[in-house]
């Protein structure tokens, strides 16, 4: 199986590339960006040595259906989604913190809580719960957004006491990440499914707000089989869930949690092709749609034509 860990294009009018964690980002006439969704896979700020078939592909179309069907709640980025693996949108300023949003004790915010914290990012969490245990209600717990290294927690008070965003911005993000978070928890019960939390990146042009990057993907939420939740609960059963946090998990257990001087494990095929197939599980339980691997040797230049092709017709308008 192919996969792409890197991308090196050049396309009409390019102004800048950027390559993130997973996605490779060119800036084309200073206004449109055309965001690469490649197969690199990244787990404790770390990017993992080995890339992840299909997984890129994953991402952009969850992505894409997502933004679509929340596009009344608050615009996107999106303009234009002319390969699988690619997505072409508007150029926004990001805000410089991630809204995550959680319903359910699991993941950093149970680690936190088994430390014996009772507050994460100035929520005052009850005394007595379990690991993923539902909350009392959804709560925010905003990370700020590092450029380099480890996202960091922080408060809605140091956030506006910092000046990272205004009250009236940050008032706004937070209406639009519980009502986001309430249309996710619903679609994916309508799938058998449990939307534990996840994570809303916003960012502005001019003076409008926009839902920037992807949404509701395995890499930025969790979510849990709805069948069967409250007895694992009951009995003290690990739940099952479909997220990356299974991933996590495994480099944990093999001794790799991002710190200095820890060494990722090595990454078998039958470890790269268990990530590959959980992904693509993930797809279809939260979709609905059956996954069409696009298994072309020349995925490279297929992702080039089609953008090529769009950006053709968009920089002409």
């Amino acid at each position: 199986m192919k996969a792409i860990k890197e991308t090196n294009f050049n396309f009409p009018k390019q102004s800048s590339f950027y390559k993130g964690k997973v996605r490779d980002v060119y800036t084309i006439d200073h206004r449109l960006m055309a965001m690469v969704v490649t197969d690199r896979i990244s787990a404790f700020d770390v990017v993992l040595p080995e890339a992840i078939p299909f997984k890129g592909q994953v991402l952009n179309q969850i992505g894409a259906k997502f933004l679509k069907a929340t596009a009344d709640i608050v615009q996107n980025w999106v303009i234009a989604v002319p390969d699988e693996m690619v997505t072409i949108g508007r150029i926004c300023e990001p805000f410089k913190v991630e809204m995550v949003i959680r319903g359910y004790l699991a993941g950093h915010a149970w680690r936190e809580y088994s430390a014996g914290k009772r507050t994460v990012c100035g929520v005052a969490l009850p005394d007595g719960l379990k690991e993923n245990d539902q909350l009392p209600h959804p709560i925010i717990t905003p990370t700020t957004k590092a450029a380099v290294g480890h996202d960091e927690d922080i408060s809605r008070e140091d956030i506006l006491a910092k000046g990272i965003v205004s009250i009236v911005d940050y008032d706004q993000l937070e209406k639009y990440t519980y009502a986001l978070y309430q249309r996710g928890t619903e679609m994916a019960a309508e799938r058998g499914l449990i939307l534990v939390d996840t994570k809303y990146e916003f960012g502005k042009s001019g003076d409008e707000i926009y839902l920037i990057d992807e949404i509701h993907t395995p890499d930025s939420s969790r979510y849990f089989y709805a069948e069967g939740y409250d007895e694992r609960q009951a009995t003290n059963t690990p739940q099952k869930q479909l997220s990356k946090e299974f991933v996590r998990k495994w480099l944990i257990e093999n001794g790799f949690q991002g710190k200095d001087g820890q060494v990722v494990p090595v990454m078998t095929p039958e470890i790269i092709d268990s990530i590959s197939e959980r992904y693509i599980e993930l797809y279809e339980q939260i979709t609905g749609d059956q996954f069409v691997k696009n298994e072309q040797d020349n995925i490279l230049e297929r992702i080039e034509k089609n953008v090529l092709e769009s950006l053709n017709t968009l920089l002409s308008n």
